[in-house]
């Protein structure tokens, strides 16, 4: 056992085992069209190593004399994965055991069992020579994150011979994916299975269907309404005669995150490795296998990766498009946002001038209630001097304790202290007039900065629709 191989069953062995429903099919190309066959049946576990090895009634069947096998496919099918783990990091629907025989026996990539953990699309090829022949290896497999509590993606796993022409492998896939229509149509193309990059490309077109364009054209019609919104042509975001900012910015996020979904460059990506394996597919192929019709196949195949790529070139600029206008009208929002806290603050720093104002009241007002208790010290004072002559009390009759001219201790005392009262409550009703004058300038300053300060914040207009 090489380092390779020690590490391979060292990352077999760690991984956890599941159960699912696994298939074979099998399709053979011959000389002759009539002998050509499709075969789908469920795969016993008791089969499995026969149809590793083309063993018992999986063996090659004879040919007629000159009828000669020209391509086949020889792939383990578990189309319907359902365990919920089923494209979980370091899991395997197969027996540890199972999977290092189907490995070995099929010729298949190593590298494979490190893609479990992978994330987004991953394309891997090479070209393995050893005694039993020369095959190219392609790892294609794509998983998603988990939905309704399952794991959802499909993986793709092939060896093809270059001398004998014949494809064999592992392929699974979640309902979600479009496994089943991609196995499908392969069985449809018998004639050209000799390419190993056909049932690839199959699920590459697959997943590359309209539905990533439509979301695209979705997104756009998405950010019309908004822009409408935000320029004030549209009432779909008026609440109450007032622009719904929460709404507008959740559709913003919402309209934004559509547009990275399946981002073009992954998938460029993918096309320009697509695009190396199939360079060495041509490469290594023997003469034996090189004709018109494999010609012809190639380049149909290198049309259509082509198309794809001219596609997701369009799409991504269309893309970019749409973010950059979504960026201007976040832009946008987030100026509107601003002026709304602005105003906020004005209105808040004009409460805090109120109740600044209120206080000063208020201790104004304490003022004056100290200035009423010194009303009293008049009279108070008043009666200490009349205290020495107007009374005398160690008389003893009422006339001869009370001076005659006792009135005149109220005659002075009285005035004194309407005066007085009179004098601070003029004082007061000036002071309120002028506290509400105040009030007034203070008001009308604070407005005119708000008008000052959002002209010069409005000075550009906010963008309209494109």
């Amino acid at each position: 056992m090489d380092a390779f191989d020690y590490i391979f069953k060292a990352n077999v062995d760690r991984c956890k085992t599941i159960t699912e429903t696994s298939t074979y099919l099998e399709i053979f190309l011959y000389s002759d069209p009539d002998y050509n066959t499709v075969e789908e049946d469920p795969l016993l576990e008791a089969e499995f190593d026969d149809f590793l090895h083309a063993k018992g009634r999986f063996e090659t069947l004879q040919m007629p004399t000159g009828v000669t096998r020209l391509a086949g496919v020889r792939i383990i099918l578990q189309q319907n994965a359902q365990h919920p783990e089923t494209f979980s990091p370091h899991f395997l629907s197969l027996k540890a055991e199972d999977y290092i025989a189907m490995t070995k026996g099929f010729h298949l990539s190593q590298e494979a069992i490190d893609g479990t953990s992978a994330v987004g699309p991953l394309f891997f090829s090479d070209v393995d020579a050893n005694e039993d022949g020369t095959y190219l290896q392609i790892v294609y497999r794509k998983s998603d994150v988990r939905k309704k509590g399952k794991t959802r993606g499909w993986e793709l796993n092939l060896s093809h011979n270059l001398d004998t022409g014949i494809t064999t492998g592992f392929c699974k896939g979640t309902p979600s994916s479009d496994i089943v229509a991609s196995i499908k149509h392969l069985k449809a193309f018998v004639s050209e299975i000799g390419h190993p990059l056909l049932l690839p490309l199959v699920i590459f077109g697959h997943d590359m269907s309209s539905n990533t364009e439509l979301k695209q054209r979705a997104a756009r019609d998405w950010l019309r309404r908004i822009e409408f919104a935000l320029s004030m042509r549209d009432e779909e975001y008026l609440k109450n005669g007032l622009l719904d900012l929460d709404a507008l910015n959740r559709d913003l996020v919402e309209c934004y995150s559509q547009t990275i979904w399946r981002p073009p460059s992954t998938y460029l990506q993918i096309i320009a490795h697509f695009k190396e394996a199939m360079e060495t597919f041509k490469t290594r192929l023997p003469d034996k296998r090189k004709n018109s019709v494999m010609d012809m196949l190639h380049g149909k195949i290198l049309s259509r990766l082509t198309f794809h790529e001219r596609k997701l070139h369009g799409l991504a600029s269309y893309t970019k498009t749409t973010q950059q206008r979504l960026e201007i009208q976040m832009a946008a929002l987030r100026m509107i946002v601003a002026q709304k806290d602005s105003r906020l603050n004005f209105e808040v720093a004009g409460n805090s001038r109120s109740l600044a104002h209120a206080t000063k009241r208020d201790t104004g007002s304490m003022m004056a209630l100290a200035l009423l208790g010194t009303v009293f010290l008049p009279g108070t004072y008043i009666a200490s001097i009349f205290s020495t002559t107007f009374f005398d009390f160690q008389n003893a009759t009422w006339n001869s304790v009370m001076s005659p001219k006792f009135w005149l201790y109220w005659a002075t005392a009285i005035p004194i202290t309407l005066i007085i009262l009179g004098a601070w409550m003029l004082w007061e009703r000036m002071r309120k007039a002028r506290y509400e004058k105040e009030e007034l300038d203070l008001a009308r300053a604070a407005e005119d900065m708000e008008r000052a300060i959002l002209a010069a914040m409005t000075k550009r207009p906010l963008p309209g629709p494109w």
